[in-house]
């Protein structure tokens, strides 16, 4: 218990799934949580559910609302030291079928998100004296899945921002730890509501097949480990959960 006491957190896409199991551990585990997302009633009930929780309309491709997002944080709990990029969305279409507008959007929703969030949420967490950025990619961004171009690119972009995230915090002594993590398959509703739009043959469901899901708390028990000063060491890089999908 108390593995992130004291710490703040701030997890966007936290009104379901991954982002609310996050939420709900991290608090579990003394931190203070705020969420935020496009899914205004849900996130109201999810923080409603965590003692001293906050809740932020937020979309996080507006630039303008993530300082608002950022200042009303830190003006109600002093400081941000963890911050949990898990807003994401995914849309079906190959390469010849997927057209320009959703490729972008996805690219909006994920790249440019993750990108604004750090951002915006580095000079306050080097003003708190360090923290943990977590950067939710994607399996995706590590094998070829021939229904979701965009997608897969959009979180191979995350990888590669982390990356430079990480180098820059580094070189600048920020103390800030900048990692992302790679799921596979877990049960959540985005999942749900993505896997029933392929074909059951579609090579994307090999694993589900296989093995299953895993569930939202196995991914907040990794966000849990980086989040707290138990993952120290532990800098730019990514982390795969995925009950073995991508080792052959």
């Amino acid at each position: 218990m108390n593995r992130v006491a004291g710490k703040v957190a701030l997890i966007t896409g936290g009104a379901s799934g991954l982002g609310a199991a996050d939420a709900r551990l991290l608090a579990a585990e003394g931190a203070q949580v705020v969420i935020t997302d496009l899914q205004a009633d849900m996130g109201r009930e999810v923080a409603a559910s965590i003692p001293g929780a906050l809740f932020f309309e937020h979309d996080v491709r507006d630039e303008a609302q993530w300082r608002d997002v950022v200042s009303k944080t830190v003006a109600h709990f002093g400081r941000i030291d963890v911050l949990v990029n898990n807003a994401g969305l995914v849309r079906f279409g190959n390469v010849e079928d997927c057209d320009l507008e959703t490729f972008r959007l996805q690219m909006q929703v994920m790249v440019e998100g993750c990108f604004l969030g750090c951002h915006t949420a580095l000079p306050h967490m080097t003003k708190g004296g360090g923290g943990s950025i977590i950067n939710v990619a994607s399996v995706a961004a590590l094998k070829g899945i021939s229904a979701i171009p965009a997608y897969s690119a959009a979180k191979a972009g995350i990888i590669a921002l982390t990356r430079s995230v990480a180098v820059h915090c580094l070189e600048q002594d920020y103390k800030i730890r900048v990692n992302a993590i790679a799921p596979g398959a877990h049960d959540t509703p985005m999942t749900q509501a993505a896997l029933a739009q392929l074909p059951q043959d579609n090579a994307g469901l090999d694993q589900v097949h296989a093995r299953g899901q895993g569930t939202p708390q196995d991914v907040a028990n990794l966000v849990l480990f980086l989040a707290s000063e138990e993952s120290r060491q532990i800098i730019g890089t990514h982390i795969v959960i995925d009950n073995g999908e991508t080792v052959g």
